[in-house]
């Protein structure tokens, strides 16, 4: 009998504990579904996916990194970075706070300067409210390994392709 009861004892914190992990709460999935939207509405798909500045993003890979760089006279070439969530080539050992940061500095958490592509001075304007829904998003995002090509020096030879401006 005891032996009964403490197992319909088990299995109800069990359960208990499952649903508190597997549920969001409302206003967790509300933070994801805003940072989703801003995601979107940023078009961040637009250069982190591959495949995407050729008109064909690999949303399987979505946001982690891009094949196609953008090269800046003068300056180099660089390759939009993985984002997702991934250990090794994407965000997945910064912090929400790192990500804000980033987004709204231009610099990342080891001091160096994102690209000069990186919008950041008009993302600088998000409110707290939506740079953190957009960082959580991030971070909720499946991990790719996606190692991109470069950066690459003004005087360096990029290996993949890019983007090039041309100025009359």
């Amino acid at each position: 009998m005891l032996s009964r009861l403490l197992s319909s004892i088990f299995c109800s914190v069990a359960v208990l504990l499952i649903l508190t992990i597997a549920i969001p709460s409302p206003a967790a999935a509300g933070k994801l579904e805003r940072g989703a939207y801003l995601a979107a509405i940023m078009d961040c798909t637009g250069c982190h996916t591959p495949g995407a500045m050729r008109g064909e993003p690999d949303m399987a890979r979505y946001l982690g990194g891009s094949d196609t760089g953008f090269m800046m006279p003068g300056i180099g070439t660089f390759y939009p970075p993985n984002l997702t969530s991934d250990q090794e080539t994407g965000l997945g050992r910064w912090s929400v706070e790192e990500i804000v940061d980033a987004i709204r500095s231009g610099v990342r958490p080891d001091g160096r300067a994102l690209a000069p592509i990186m919008p950041f001075p008009s993302y600088a304007a998000l409110t707290d409210e939506d740079a953190v829904a957009l960082a959580t998003y991030i971070k909720s995002l499946k991990p790719v390994s996606n190692k991109v090509p470069g950066p690459f020096g003004k005087d360096d030879a990029p290996t993949a392709p890019y983007l090039k401006p041309t100025m009359p």
